[in-house]
Formats: structure tokens, C-alpha cells, sequence
């Protein structure tokens, strides 16, 4: 029978865990959350379960293109489309731009890439507006473009295989407002969204104070900053210092992993807790040893996965959801034997693969 994609049973569905002990390669049925009607900055998600192809009907040739592959998370994302281009019996080939402030590199290498006779076009976009003479053009052109992660504007696009940092931020509020409901004893929570002014960074922090609204948690004044861990450890020692009764420190995942070592030092465990509002290898550790308390999970291994299935989709006529990311779930200590870290972060001591063939 032909793998469809199948709207969610029942609620519990939409909260189970990811793919709980299946291999990497066996990484669906997942649950996931089509955006309503696509595109749409205030479309409603809806619960599914996402099943890809068993296989591609031909070996199309995909091209993929990201920002950089300096860090895990990009890392995290390359894994999900090699892997996902190899078991559907696709060529993938990749490109990084260097850093986000490469965006004509990425127009260059886009154009090198379709020239070669790319079928399909994964764009993890340097820039939200930036690529959009670029999306049409190739779009006039008949071959598909996917926008995975970052979002890119154009609604030329074909399909989009992303979550919202509104929802990790929001997700991450929700974790401590539950813990600490309207009425019982007031906390407080430091807290470190990350560069004033990223897009990414005012979405977090927009869904994070939504969620702790009424709740009894009390965010003291955003702490804005580079995510280099010098600048997020010396932010976090001011908050500590001005506010000796602080609960909770919440923020990115460079704060989460640098003020393990102060909190340890200063005798602060059980006293100060942390929490960051996205995963990555180092979070993880912390929350796997006891010393960083949650963190939501966007899967970019399943976005990575998705934008492929997408593409090779398109390709072949076949439905497809046109905009859709995993469910959202936060990581924690009760948890996280259960997850299979294949699916929410790149496997220890992976290496970048740019192509398949």
C-alpha cells in the first residue's frame, strides 16, 4: 500500500515521542504539525502523522544548500538529508555557504547547483527575503524549491519542512509554568533569548513570555547577547550576583552549557536550575547527567528527512504536505532514554557528508 500521511487518531498522537526505539533508518511514523493554510504566518497547525515514501520511483538529483556547517545543529540537519536521500535511493548533493553573512556565496552556489541539473532545490536560507529573485527564478523553471528550517519569504517556494522559534520559546515557558501555576509560590527566572534583534531570537522570546503569563513564574528583564559562551557565562554572573534568590536560569543552549560549570562551582545545584529553549549535543549531556533540566526538541534531523521526502514528492506527482514540521517535546531527565537521539540530534563524532550518490 502506498505510505500516506495520516491525520492523528487522537490527541495523544500529537504528544507521544518521536519515533520511541525505532532505528534511524525506521524513523516513522512520526508526529508532526501541518500549518493551516500553508505559508501563513498565523495559520493553525494541525496534528499528523507524517509517513515518507518507501522509495523514490527514479535517482532524481537533489540539490541542498545551507548557511554553514559550523555547528551541531547544521551537522544535525545534514545527517537527516543524506540519510533520508540514501534510504529513498536519491543523489544528494550539498553546499555550505561559510556563515550568515555569505548570502551571495549561497545565490552563487544555488545557480551552480540548478545548472549542474539539479531536479529539486533544499534551501536552508541564509536570509528571509534575500533568495526570493532566486526561488523564482528556479521556480519558473519548473524545479521545486524547499525552504527547511530557516524560512525564506517567497511564496514561490513548493513546500516548507520547518517549526516556529515561537513555538520552542513558548514550549519552553509552558515546561516552567506548569511547574509553577497561578497561586503557588512566586519564582524567579532569569532570562537569555540570545542576539537582540535575530528574528529567531524575538520569536523564542515572544512564545516564552506568552507562556508564563498568569503562571506564578516572574521573568526577570531579558539578558540580550552574543551566543558565544564567554558573552552568555558573563551575563549569567551578572543575573546570579543582582539576584541572589534567582530559581531559574532559561535561555539558548550556549547558556545552558556554559553556566553548568559556575552553577557547580558556587554550590548552586537544586538551588538554580537551567533550562534551554532548543537542543543541542551539549544540552543534551547536561540534561542525560543531571545538570541542565529540559529542553524542547525541534527534530532537524526529521526536518532534514521531510525536506527530501518533500522534494522527491513533488518530483514524482505524488500528495505531499506542503508545509509541515515535527511535533514539538521537551527533553527532560523522566524522558530521555526514551528518545531516540537519532532523530534530534547528529550521532556522536558524525562528519559532514555532501554528497550521495
Amino acid at each position: 500500500m502506498k505510505p500516506i500521511l495520516r491525520t492523528a487518531i487522537a490527541a495523544a498522537m500529537a504528544v507521544s515521542l518521536p519515533a520511541l526505539g525505532h532505528a534511524a533508518e525506521n524513523w516513522y511514523p512520526f508526529p508532526a504539525e501541518e500549518v493551516v493554510p500553508p505559508f501563513s504566518a498565523d495559520g493553525k497547525v494541525k496534528p499528523i502523522t507524517y509517513v515518507p515514501l518507501e522509495k523514490a520511483s527514479k535517482k532524481w538529483n537533489i540539490c541542498v544548500s545551507f548557511p554553514h556547517m559550523k555547528d551541531a545543529y547544521w551537522l544535525g540537519v545534514d545527517f537527516g538529508v543524506a540519510e533520508e536521500a540514501r534510504r529513498l535511493g536519491v543523489k544528494m548533493n550539498l553546499v555550505e555557504a561559510g556563515g550568515y553573512t555569505e548570502l551571495n556565496k549561497q545565490i552563487g552556489q544555488i545557480e551552480d547547483c540548478v545548472a549542474g541539473g539539479a531536479d529539486a532545490v533544499v534551501i536552508g536560507a541564509i536570509s528571509y527575503d534575500g533568495l526570493n529573485k532566486l526561488v523564482e527564478d528556479i521556480a519558473a523553471r519548473g524545479i521545486p524549491v524547499i525552504d527547511v528550517i530557516n524560512g525564506i519569504s517567497s511564496p514561490a517556494v513548493s513546500a516548507k519542512s520547518l517549526v516556529s522559534f515561537k513555538t520552542m520559546g513558548y514550549e519552553a515557558g509552558r515546561f516552567l509554568a506548569e511547574r509553577h501555576p497561578a497561586g503557588s509560590a512566586p519564582v524567579k527566572v532569569g532570562w537569555f533569548p540570545g542576539p537582540a534583534g535575530a528574528g529567531w531570537v524575538e520569536a523564542a522570546n515572544a512564545g516564552f513570555m506568552e507562556a508564563v503569563q498568569g503562571s506564578a513564574v516572574e521573568v526577570l528583564e531579558p539578558r540580550y547577547g552574543d551566543t558565544g559562551k564567554e558573552t552568555q557565562l558573563k551575563l549569567v554572573e551578572d543575573v546570579l550576583q543582582a539576584n541572589p534568590d534567582v530559581r531559574y536560569l532559561a535561555g539558548t543552549a550556549v547558556t545552558a552549557e556554559a553556566a553548568q560549570g559556575l552553577i557547580r562551582e558556587r554550590g548552586l545545584q537544586g538551588k538554580v536550575d537551567l533550562m534551554a529553549f532548543y537542543m543541542t549535543p551539549g544540552v543534551y549531556t547536561g540534561i542525560k547527567r543531571g545538570f541542565i533540566l529540559a529542553a524542547p526538541a525541534d527534530s532537524m534531523v526529521i526536518q532534514g528527512r521531510i525536506a527530501i521526502d518533500q522534494a522527491v514528492r513533488i518530483l514524482e506527482g505524488k500528495d505531499y504536505v506542503k508545509h509541515v514540521g515535527p511535533k514539538i517535546f521537551v527533553v527532560n531527565p523522566d524522558n530521555i532514554n526514551d528518545v531516540n537521539r537519532d532523530n534530534i540530534l547528529p550521532p556522536p563524532g558524525y562528519k559532514p557528508v555532501f554528497s550521495v550518490n
